[in-house]
Order: structure tokens, then C-alpha cells, then sequence
């Protein structure tokens, strides 16, 4: 029996965790994954790093097929969309706890529940996490 892949509900919970013991929950993004809508500007090395406290977004949403919501770059507000499979990690900026994850294999997608786009293309090669201070 085929199930849906696991990163989305583990994004989940650590988002929940990581704001639960007070810290700031960080996403590292493969910004060159297809459907990446972030601010290019931003971009460095192919990589982004968004925080998505509660704080820092609005109306972040956290689907099985992508993460979306509202900030503020450079005082501007932006909409940011990001499928799954271009989220290389979760962490906490405070003390760098989370998850990297590993490159998925290409399979069926899950459903599309988000609007704003499909989920598309996975990240190749292997993931890096690079300390951001």
C-alpha cells in the first residue's frame, strides 16, 4: 500500500514544537525547485532562509503539498509559496534543533490541497544545513 510522504506532517509538528518551547522556527528553501515563489533577491546559493514565527507571517499554512504564507521583505509584503519538496530543513535560529531532510524520491505527488500551485519537482543531490546568524 502506497502512503503519502511523511515531510509535511514532520514539518508540522516541528513548527508546533519549536514555537511551543519559545524559539523561532526557521525553513531552509531550495530556491531552485519549480513553483518556488520567494523573493529572488533574498536568494543565495540556490538557498533561502524564511522565518515563519508567528510573528514574522500571516496566514502561514502549512499543506500537504506546500507551505504559504504572507511576509514582509525589505518592509514590503510578500506571498511567499514553497512546494514540500523544495523544503530542505526546519530548525530553531535560537539553538539550530530541527530536521534536514532527505531527498525524496520522485513518486506520485500528494493531492493538490493548496491554491497557488501544484507540487512539482523534488530538490536533487543532497541537502546541506548552513549555520545562519
Amino acid at each position: 500500500m502506497s502512503m503519502t510522504p511523511s515531510r509535511p506532517y514532520i514539518m508540522r509538528a516541528l513548527y508546533e514544537w519549536i514555537v511551543d518551547n519559545g524559539c523561532t522556527p526557521y525553513i531552509l528553501v531550495d530556491a531552485t525547485v519549480a513553483d518556488v515563489m520567494v523573493p529572488d533577491q533574498y536568494v543565495k546559493n540556490g538557498q533561502i532562509v524564511l522565518n515563519i514565527s508567528p510573528t514574522a507571517v500571516m496566514d502561514l499554512n502549512i499543506t500537504n503539498s506546500a507551505v504559504a504564507f504572507n511576509g514582509r521583505f525589505g518592509g514590503v509584503a510578500t506571498d511567499v509559496y514553497v512546494p514540500v519538496g523544495g523544503v530542505i530543513g526546519i530548525y530553531a535560529r535560537e539553538n539550530g534543533q530541527g530536521m534536514v531532510f532527505e531527498a525524496e524520491e520522485k513518486g506520485e505527488p500528494p493531492p493538490d490541497d493548496t491554491p497557488g500551485g501544484p507540487d512539482k519537482g523534488k530538490p536533487e543531490g543532497r541537502p546541506s544545513l548552513k549555520i545562519v546568524k
